[in-house]
């Protein structure tokens, strides 16, 4: 058993492995990323990874679950937030929210999509991390004139759009080497998720 400082000690170092990944995937991008590579940035040894996360896939999903329940204190705290998706302005929010998401966790998105790439099996493992907001947000579609019999086909394909859009501007970077403004990006995105889903 821990005791009090032992504690403090262990959570020290599962934070600073933490932000080391988020700084190297940020680098070197999460498929390049040794294991090493974390430890040292972090200033630890290789062996004390290992008394945390089996492997780099666990550590990237102990990142997604950190990311999640900070986005969702920050919706709990957001007076505007409406579960009203008959309203423009509702999915606004989502997007804007999306949007301002992605920007600020670049490396971990990024590290999302190349980790399910390769490793099908971690895919679904994060995606089971995210079925609880996946579910919240079908919960949006009720209000719609004709709600969809299953709105988590509608929730899929929202995140599509929005991940493969952020994706292309926010990471990509178009060939011609244009950019986009946030605003722009997000009310074009709202625009059509709201034609698309009440019909506006």
């Amino acid at each position: 058993m821990l005791t009090g400082s032992r504690k403090e000690k262990a959570a020290g170092t599962e934070a600073a492995l933490k932000q080391a990944a988020r700084e190297v995937f940020a680098e070197r991008g999460y498929l390049n990323t040794k294991i090493t590579d974390i430890t040292a940035a972090a200033g630890r040894a290789t062996g004390s990874f290992y008394n945390h996360f089996a492997g780099k896939g666990e550590l990237l999903e102990a990142l997604l679950t950190d990311l999640l329940a900070a986005a969702d204190d920050a919706v709990i705290e957001d007076e505007t937030h409406s579960a009203d998706f008959s309203d423009r302005a509702s999915i606004r929010w989502h997007v804007a929210s999306f949007w301002r998401f992605y920007q600020a966790h670049l490396p971990e998105m990024v590290a999302l999509k190349q980790a399910a790439m390769v490793d099908p099996a971690l895919g679904r493992r994060l995606q089971q991390i995210q079925a609880a907001d996946r579910a919240h947000l079908a919960e949006h579609f009720a209000h719609l004139p004709n709600p969809p019999a299953d709105p988590t086909v509608h929730v899929s394909a929202m995140n599509a759009l929005l991940e493969g859009f952020a994706y292309e501007w926010l990471v990509v970077n178009p060939a011609d080497g244009r950019t986009i403004a946030d605003d722009e990006a997000i009310d074009l995105l709202t625009d059509l998720l709201h034609h698309g889903f009440a019909g506006s």
